[in-house]
């Protein structure tokens, strides 16, 4: 099996699109009122899906976490420390919640923590270096 990429079970489907599409700069097509979303960013699918309309496909009932949930990530990668610190920015003065400012990691790593409105963490890290190169001789 081959990863093709992640979804995230929503609940207030405009909202998230909102934050995805104007916040975090996803090609979010869909309307504000869809049922589920489903798009390629950088080559990974990412999907929002409406809990509601999940539960009626597999005919179950689910349990979903309020606030900030730690259950997993969704990573961002920009190429330079600088940007790491204006993308969290950014982020946060247009709505996203802030979880750790900016920090350089002893491992070499600048990364910080936001979350989107339903409380998801995501994560903006760069090594200093181009996507391309930055997993190069590890």
């Amino acid at each position: 099996m081959r990863l093709d990429g992640f979804g995230l079970l929503v609940e207030d489907m405009g909202n998230m699109i909102r934050f995805y599409r104007d916040v975090l700069g996803f090609e979010i097509k869909e309307a504000e009122d869809t049922s589920n979303v489903y798009l390629v960013k950088d080559g990974t699918l990412f999907l929002l899906y409406g809990r509601k309309d999940f539960e009626n496909m597999t005919n179950r009932k689910y349990e979903y976490i309020k606030g900030l949930n730690g259950h997993f990530e969704i990573a961002l990668y920009v190429d330079t420390f600088e940007e790491v610190d204006e993308a969290f920015k950014k982020a946060v003065e247009n709505g996203a919640i802030p979880v750790l400012p900016p920090e350089l990691e002893p491992w070499g790593q600048r990364t910080c923590y936001i979350a989107d409105p339903e409380g998801n963490l995501i994560e903006i890290g760069s090594w200093n270096k181009l996507f391309e190169e930055k997993d190069a001789g590890k």
